[in-house]
């Protein structure tokens, strides 16, 4: 038998957040370490439940749940998902501008299958949540990364942006709240973002899945009420972190702008979508009851609740080591550091977290896996509790002190 090797489409493909270090993880606890995971956002693990509402109303529907679904979704999920983009201000938002996901990881995928041509170029956040890059590349494109500024806050660079516009761009991604660094966009930002967007014709993917996890009076804007009908926005989110429920896989795309001029793109995506049969369809029971109901994120995002509590003792904690410096995140779950390359002189941070990992038994993410230019940072997850949250970060501070630069 000739050697069954990959497909050479997933040359330039790749997602470290479960690669070598998530494998090397695996082996060790296969020898016995236990492993303290701050590598992915899954709240199960450390205590986050979803609320017994959304429970209990999978449950109730799940005798009828046992059969295909209409390719976009159940009409009462879609229904709710429009009504809550209406209640946003995109009152023009119907029901058939919804379309139901696996998650938003699986209509991130599809919906840029269906519009990249092989050499298209989009342009994406460098730091960025790994899977964009991965899927336009699957999806035979260039992933072209702008620039996000750490000394401004880590704010898209409009700048930079516009210089890396070609002929070939056709696509925009924003990711807001950001994931890994925690920023928050203001509205002056993405209005700039989106005035690029139509000035040069491009298409724009705005990944919101993080929009209702907010601190110290972050606000979210949705991108689309300020693109308006100037161009397609396609905005994506879902209940896996506000709600708690990551393992439901309940996602949605909601599309936006002049949609009869992306009448043929449209087609190709409901194609997609009618291909994959449907979402997983007990999980679409769930949105209605969520979107509708007790909103119980916002105990968890003020002082007192573990998202904010958390998030900001890892941000203190990170900034308290020496020759580390962590922009304070204004929502999502994560803290991004920077290490100060004349302390830690890094030449490889995939080898740096592996190493880190033997001496410590402590899992993060480094920063080149989230595209990011230089091996300079890392993501951590601040999902564990305070005092296990301490204990971890205090174990990475002792790591680095062996190998710092003084």
């Amino acid at each position: 038998m000739r050697p069954l090797v990959q497909s050479q489409k997933l040359k330039n493909v790749r997602y470290d957040v479960r690669g070598p270090i998530l494998a090397e993880a695996q082996r060790l606890e296969a020898a016995g370490h236990r492993i303290l995971k701050l590598n992915i956002g899954n709240t199960g693990p450390f205590g986050f439940t979803a609320p017994d509402a959304i429970v209990a109303d999978m449950v109730h529907n799940l005798e009828e749940s046992q059969g295909y679904s209409d390719a976009r979704g159940i009409y009462s999920a879609r229904t709710a998902v429009a009504q809550y983009y209406q209640a946003e201000g995109l009152t023009d938002t119907s029901v058939n501008d919804i379309i139901l996901g696996n998650g938003v990881s699986e209509l991130i995928t599809m919906t840029l299958q269906a519009f990249i041509d092989n050499g298209n170029e989009i342009l994406i956040p460098a730091p960025d949540y790994p899977l964009w890059t991965a899927a336009v590349s699957l999806s035979g494109g260039t992933p072209v990364h702008y620039r996000c500024d750490e000394d401004n806050g880590w704010i898209p660079d409009l700048e930079d942006i516009e210089s890396k516009i070609t002929e070939n761009t056709h696509g925009l991604v924003i990711i807001n709240p950001n994931n890994p660094t925690g920023a928050v966009y203001s509205r002056e930002v993405l209005q700039g973002l989106v005035d690029l967007a139509i000035k040069h014709q491009l298409t724009i993917f705005a990944d919101e899945i993080y929009e209702k996890i907010l601190f110290d009076g972050a606000v979210h804007h949705h991108v689309a009420a300020l693109a308006g009908n100037e161009t397609i926005v396609l905005t994506f989110s879902g209940l896996s972190k506000s709600y708690r429920v990551c393992g439901y896989r309940a996602g949605w795309v909601m599309i936006s702008g002049p949609k009869e001029e992306a009448a043929d793109y449209l087609e190709g995506l409901h194609l997609l979508a009618n291909m994959r049969m449907c979402a997983n369809v007990p999980a679409q029971h769930a949105i209605q009851t969520a979107l509708g109901g007790y909103q119980s994120i916002t105990e968890l995002i003020v002082p007192g609740g573990r998202f904010y509590d958390q998030v900001k003792l890892a941000s203190s904690l990170l900034n308290e080591i020496p020759g580390v410096s962590c922009v304070e995140p204004r929502g999502a779950l994560y803290c991004f550091p920077r290490l100060d390359p004349e302390r830690y002189p890094i030449d490889d941070d995939e080898a740096f977290v592996i190493d880190m990992l033997h001496a410590k038994k402590i899992l993060v993410t480094h920063g080149t896996g989230f595209n990011w230019f230089a091996p300079d940072h890392f993501r951590l997850v601040a999902l564990p509790e305070a005092e296990v949250l301490t204990e971890a970060i205090g174990r990475i501070g002792e790591y680095l002190e062996t190998i710092r630069r003084d």
